[in-house]
């Protein structure tokens, strides 16, 4: 049986992490270009030290990223060589209004996007285009201090008109906002917030997703008005948490870690807000503001399917249980004791994809889409120039494994699969190089350094072979 006929296989990059030409096209200034690499990312990226400029004490590596503004042709050729169904990349917001709050867009930015597109047309290839990937101008941050404020609905809609009406012939599916439960993690980066000293930071983040979460439901209205046949989705960062222990408090608190996870996509599926989550905001004093019609645009509006990233299961322990911390996508957890870690400590769990896939289909009964999967690691040359990845295909190839299981023996409705990172980016948690997904290596360094040649790893003629079978054959030479 397998993986159905029309199932969509192919890679998935995000602006601020593979374009660079920062300055070049009219573009303007985001968030997400003076998030800095080294020990002052974290604080940046989580609204905790506010940088909305750049200085001479950082390097900030969105600004020349894998320089793709310059490179998107041959790295499209290279996508399609491996028989890309499917690629999903985001629009940069300034690239198309670099403020963010004029009245007619950029239209060299337009033009860019244009010519990607007919691109991916020329070789076959489906765009996935994010609408917003950690992108906020900083004009609007500026002007009404990002996603805290309702006026970002204006300036987002007003964006999605222009794309979903200029690039009516070339894209079908949409995403609004990526990972967006990222906002309480990495609020910055999600949504352009700096907090102020004393306020209410839960407040504030709650108040900015209530804010996205009505862009979202409005966005797909838009869309549906504009072009019927559109398809929309939501995303976020998926992986099922699970408890430490059977001690029933690691079982509640692992609970709790899931609603919290699931809720903005609780809201964007299902339409309203769900009781768990009324229930916690009102008794902490925080359930968000909300003007007289929003919970009507939330529940006529829903998303047509479910798109989200898998990277790595949480393992929850209740606070009174100390243990050994993970790494994660953004989030810490406990370290499971049964599995492999990769070199940024973040837990391997194959089955864990399958598990998460089953509960995202048996919660939401939509099509689903993977549009994140894959390994960080230091890829190194050997002595031919070659990247010999086997550890990526040890780790594709398991995950492709859960994924078919989950829809040939568990009836999951799976649309397709994007790899994170088809070819080498920033990375977005550490801003390092060093930390590589791809299929396609490029050469540029974390000092800066590099000629950002493109080059083959082992991964991408396993990949094509994938593809080519429809994922049946899986094993790479030499297995």
């Amino acid at each position: 049986m397998g993986f159905p006929k029309n199932f969509m296989w192919g890679g998935a990059t995000a602006a601020n992490q593979c374009e660079g030409g920062f300055h070049e096209g009219g573009r303007g200034l985001a968030n997400v270009d003076v998030c800095p690499s080294g020990a002052d990312r974290g604080a940046v990226i989580t609204g905790h030290k506010k940088m909305l400029a750049m200085d001479a004490q950082h390097q900030y590596p969105a600004v020349e990223a894998v320089d793709m503004y310059h490179h998107f042709r041959e790295d499209i050729r290279l996508f399609a060589e491996m028989g890309f169904q499917v690629y999903r990349l985001s629009i940069a917001w300034t690239r198309i209004f670099p403020n963010g709050d004029e009245e007619q867009p950029n239209e060299e930015g337009i033009r860019f996007y244009q010519e990607i597109f007919n691109e991916c047309k020329k070789y076959g290839i489906k765009p996935l285009v994010t609408i917003c990937h950690f992108d906020c101008p900083i004009g609007l941050i500026q002007k009404c201090g990002g996603w805290r404020s309702r006026d970002m609905i204006t300036y987002y809609l007003r964006l999605c008109k222009v794309l979903f009406t200029r690039f009516r012939e070339d894209v079908t599916y949409w995403l609004t906002f990526n990972e967006i439960n990222m906002i309480l993690h990495a609020p910055f980066l999600g949504a352009g917030i700096c907090f102020e000293e004393g306020e209410n930071e839960m407040q504030v983040k709650y108040q900015a997703a209530h804010h996205e979460l009505v862009a979202s439901a409005l966005a797909v209205k838009l869309a549906h008005e504009l072009n019927p046949s559109s398809r929309i989705g939501c995303m976020f960062a998926a992986g099922s948490a699970y408890p430490y222990s059977c001690r029933p408090l690691d079982v509640w608190e692992a609970l709790r870690t899931s609603q919290e996870n699931y809720f903005f996509a609780d809201v964007q599926a299902r339409g309203y807000y769900p009781s768990y989550a009324k229930t916690r905001l009102r008794a902490q004093g925080i359930y968000p503001l909300m003007e007289e019609g929003d919970t009507q645009i939330l529940q006529k509006y829903p998303v047509d399917f479910i798109a989200f990233s898998y990277y790595n299961s949480r393992c929850i322990a209740a606070s009174d249980c100390i243990r050994e911390e993970a790494e994660g996508n953004l989030f810490r957890s406990v370290k499971n004791p049964y599995l492999k870690y990769s070199d940024w400590g973040w837990p391997i769990d194959p089955m864990g994809l399958r598990i998460t896939l089953n509960e995202v289909y048996d919660r939401y009964q939509k099509p689903l889409f993977i549009v994140e999967n894959g390994l960080g690691a230091l890829d190194e040359p050997d002595d031919q120039g070659l990247i010999v990845d086997d550890y990526r295909i040890d780790y594709l190839r398991e995950h492709i494994r859960a994924m078919k299981a989950a829809v040939e023996e568990d009836g999951v409705d799976l649309m397709g699969y994007t790899s994170w990172g088809c070819l080498d980016l920033v990375s977005a948690s550490s801003g390092e190089m060093k930390k590589r997904y791809g299929f396609i290596y490029v050469d540029k360094q974390d000092d800066g350094s590099g000629t950002f040649a493109r080059s083959r790893k082992k991964s991408f003629e396993w990949y094509r072979k994938v593809i080519a079978s429809n994922g049946e054959i899986l094993e790479s030479d030499g297995d």
